[in-house]
């Protein structure tokens, strides 16, 4: 079972309905959440991992459906991944975890914090229309985040994804640095 929290926008946009609080999934790779936001008047969404705030911006037009959004959430966290170079970690335990869906609500005041930090950098990454999608998203995972520790989400979900970080309870402050 895989969690996506979404913003009342994006949860409105998409027509889902009823959000619940969600207490967060202890797979990491298993709760995520959303964020509608527009650059140049146009749709974007930025979709985090919750733990790790890993991000990747999609595209948000056309998306009018639950099932029209997980299906986009799905195939541009697959072609991301691959990107990346963690097609891998997608396949064995990401893609899995999709079977069933839960929507909910925002985790808390944290996640939802360091969530308007990551469409900031990306609206600025954006402004001057020479970067892809592909490309903020990278820059995006190269930011130090203090919801991290001032890791980057890179590296944290590069961590787990590898089995080299240990996990404390909870979302928030979720990994630690295995840098120290």
């Amino acid at each position: 079972m895989m969690v996506v929290r979404l913003t009342t926008k994006l949860a409105k946009k998409i027509g889902a309905r009823e959000l619940e609080s969600l207490p967060c999934d202890p797979n990491p790779f298993a709760d995520w959440t959303a964020h509608l936001f527009t650059q140049s008047r146009r749709q974007y969404i930025l979709i985090a991992n919750t733990h790790t705030l890993y991000s990747v911006v999609m595209r948000g037009s056309g998306l009018t459906s639950p099932s029209a959004f997980l299906a986009a959430m799905r195939d541009c966290l697959a072609e991301y991944l691959a990107y990346d170079e963690l097609n891998a970690a997608f396949d064995r335990l990401i893609l899995p975890a999709m079977g069933t869906i839960t929507y909910g609500k925002t985790l808390n005041r944290s996640v939802t914090g360091s969530m308007n930090d990551l469409v900031h950098l990306a609206r600025c990454y954006m402004a001057d229309g020479d970067l892809s999608l592909m490309d903020v998203s990278s820059k995006l995972n190269e930011a130090p985040m203090s919801f991290l520790e001032y890791d980057s989400p890179g590296a944290a979900f590069g961590a787990i994804a590898l089995g080299s970080s240990d996990l404390e309870s909870g979302c928030a402050k979720s990994v630690k640095n295995p840098n120290g």
